[in-house]
């Protein structure tokens, strides 16, 4: 066995989203033990699989929101209608977005309020005859930014965004927190005419259970594992209309299924007593969790001593899939990702809430294609001192978008705050420099792995 030294999380930052060096606290060595032809092999791994990309935003509502009853005598739900707005007051709008939000140092070009109140006083300072012209100044004024990921989105284009459907029923659920404390599933958008909203489920609907099973407690992403399955199956929801309408319980068919991203398989040496477990995650998305689980305890029942963990050519997908499969690996209370930005809400520390699914030595791949959501993983991992990185290193896409509706249909994608790992390191940019990137003496993959 050789020994691996890195060191344990620092502790999480304080007022600043990025401390200084001098600030931190000496770590603590750790040693994690790896055998070395396992370690070896991985470092020339050169297999090469196809690329399934997935993007997810943060999504909105595809209906108009609308107030629903508190308490009238009639029960009937009292809609409020957005009025229109001029032209002037959408590229306001859009401006204040910014202005509230944007993270600073995410674009190439300096910012600041002063400069950013600067700009919005030359735009405004003539009427903008047209709807489309509105559109052309909130672009250019979103690309003056110098941050290729803020950027504005048509009506039709902020549609198919808003509509990306992580349960196979054509909903979007948010948590919502309640009088007491604890958190109320309810639906945030739905797919005009697609299974759930079809089946009688509305925009502002409380989700209570799920084939029978109650989901209070549960967050949003894990009911929208629960509520995949094969195409053309059936789910049995429990939902609570509005706030103050009957609960009704209905039969829902499933109209599409996230495909698996996790592709394993257990190779035994025969010159050697233990064996390897190779998961290849293609992509995060809503059954990524679910199906690593079964992989990892499938492979450990066949015996598999180590895992390789393969995050090459994977460029993320859903954040919080990334998340939750992160703590599989982590200790309860270990540091998952700090997030940071200038709104409060941003800024979270993120930890593991429950023990490990696997606690033994886990190797993980990566190279200039591994980004987002793979680097939390990775780093993760890493500065936790769960696993090596080998490879090489990485894209370095560390920043957060969030998506706003403006009163028109059209949307803005604006960066409001960025990914520190366990360790302090800032991933935007620079990436996640591997602990190997090729050993000596390394064998070719397909004697460990074919």
């Amino acid at each position: 066995m050789l020994p691996l030294s890195c060191a344990p999380p620092l502790p999480p930052p304080q007022s600043r989203p990025n401390p200084s060096p001098s600030h931190k606290p000496k770590p603590h060595p750790c040693v994690l033990l790896f055998p070395a032809a396992l370690r070896t092999a991985a470092a020339a791994a050169t297999i090469s699989f196809s690329l399934l990309a997935g993007n997810a935003a943060a999504v909105a509502a595809v209906e108009q929101p609308s107030e629903i009853c508190r308490g009238q005598d009639d029960g009937r739900e009292v809609e409020v209608k957005a009025e229109a707005v001029t032209n002037e007051q959408l590229v306001e709008e859009a401006w204040e977005v910014v202005n509230e939000g944007f993270l600073p140092d995410a674009g190439s070009r300096p910012w600041s309020p002063e400069l950013w109140m600067q700009r919005k006083q030359d735009i405004l300072q003539g009427s903008i005859k047209s709807r489309s012209r509105a559109h052309d100044i909130i672009t250019k004024m979103l690309a003056s930014l110098g941050d290729p990921y803020t950027r504005f989105l048509s009506s039709s284009d902020f549609s198919k965004m808003s509509k990306y459907d992580m349960t196979g029923i054509g909903l979007n659920l948010r948590e919502i927190p309640d009088d007491n404390g604890s958190l109320r599933l309810v639906v945030l958008g739905l797919i005009l005419d697609g299974p759930a909203h079809s089946a009688g489920v509305r925009q502002g609907d409380e989700l209570l259970s799920v084939n029978g099973i109650d989901i209070r407690g549960k967050s949003a992403f894990d009911v929208s594992s629960m509520l995949q399955g094969p195409k053309e199956t059936f789910v049995t929801i429990k939902v609570k209309h509005d706030s103050c309408g009957p609960v009704e319980s209905m039969k829902v068919q499933r109209q599409m299924a996230a495909r698996t991203p996790i592709f394993y398989r257990l190779e035994k040496r025969d010159n050697e007593n233990s064996s390897v477990g190779y998961i290849h995650i293609k992509e995060f998305n809503a059954v990524a969790k679910k199906d690593l689980v079964s992989a990892l305890k499938r492979l450990q029942n066949s015996g598999a001593s180590y895992f390789v963990l393969d995050l090459r050519d994977n460029l993320g997908g859903l954040v919080q899939a990334g998340i939750e499969i992160a703590k599989l690996f982590l200790n309860k209370g270990d540091t998952v990702i700090y997030t940071t930005g200038r709104d409060r809400q941003v800024q979270n520390t993120i930890v593991a809430d429950s023990g490990p699914l696997v606690t033994t030595p886990v190797m993980v791949l990566v190279n200039n294609r591994t980004a987002s959501a793979s680097e939390i993983v990775a780093s993760a991992l890493h500065d936790n001192c769960k696993a090596v990185l080998v490879g090489e290193r990485t894209f370095g896409k560390g920043l957060i978008q969030s998506v706003f509706e403006l009163h028109d249909g059209s949307g803005i994608v604006v960066t409001v705050g960025k990914y520190v790992t366990p360790n302090h390191k800032d991933i935007n940019g620079d990436g996640i420099e591997p602990d190997y990137r090729r050993l000596p003496g390394a064998i070719h993959v397909h004697q460990i792995f074919l």
